[in-house]
């Protein structure tokens, strides 16, 4: 006897709404960083000309992505796509940092790992344009550094490490690093407080980025690796030094030892 078949009853899929097809694109270019935090999308006229739909299901479409937290929408009627990592990652941190400066590290440590993955993954998976944007951001670190202002020298400085971790072409890793873009800033400030006192450590802190940038454009994933362990390595211990001598009343230079090797 023929063994029975549990076949079950067919149901035909649901028909997609149009305005589920135009949320679903925008969305996917938010996710795989097309559209950046900030980023302005074009007059709804002009968007419904590009999606070749009416104006009505590009609202709606529009308006449910604003309700789920992806876009806002400014003065004037244009919508932005919003910084969806900046409330749970961003402005909290920022603020226990400024509370307990002893957090510093515990944010360094984080960096730490973070920042030996996205340096590893550029020189393996890095495009031309993403050389280019490396040269570039490095290219203005060095020119902000001569003007000698600590928040400018942040802002590059963070911009360069952002620029690594989208070379990195990991979805994932580049929204983190994006979300916690503000926290880094405040990080890098006290850094380089710290580093325009101790000439030595400023010489070395340009040369640990320059080493990062030649593996990374060399396509040496290990060398790239070990360029940023040695970098984290250094800032940690500089920081760690600073602030253990303030504790003790003690002053001088920090003499961070040399770091070791990434295995």
């Amino acid at each position: 006897m023929e063994h029975e078949v549990p076949y079950l009853e067919v149901t035909p899929p649901p028909r997609v709404r149009l305005s589920d097809s135009i949320a679903a694109q925008v969305e996917e270019l938010i996710v795989n960083g097309k559209l950046r935090p900030g980023h302005a999308l074009p007059p709804e006229r002009v968007l419904a000309q590009r999606f070749g739909v009416s104006r009505p299901s590009l609202r709606e479409a529009l308006l449910r992505l604003e309700a789920r937290g992806l876009l806002k929408v400014k003065r004037g009627g244009r919508f932005t796509v919003t910084d969806v990592t900046a409330p749970t990652l961003t402005d909290p941190l920022v603020h226990l940092l400024k509370r307990h400066p002893g957090a510093e590290q515990d944010v360094l440590e984080m960096r730490h790992g973070l920042e030996m993955v996205s340096a590893y993954f550029a020189a393996q998976r890095a495009t031309k344009k993403d050389r280019t944007r490396l040269r570039q951001a490095y290219d203005h670190m060095i020119k902000t550094r001569a003007k000698r202002d600590t928040l400018g020298d942040a802002e590059a400085d963070a911009e360069f490490h952002l620029a690594i971790a989208e070379a990195s072409r990991n979805i994932a890793l580049i929204h983190v690093m994006r979300g916690i873009h503000n926290l880094l800033r405040v990080c890098m400030h006290h850094a380089w407080d710290v580093m325009y006192r101790e000439p030595v450590s400023l010489r070395l802190l340009h040369e640990q980025h320059k080493a990062m940038l030649d593996a990374i454009l060399a396509g040496d994933a290990d060398r790239a690796r070990d360029a940023a362990h040695l970098h984290l390595s250094f800032v940690r211990e500089t920081l760690q030094q600073r602030h253990t001598a303030a504790l003790t009343g003690r002053t001088g230079r920090a003499t961070p030892r040399p770091a070791k090797r990434a295995k």
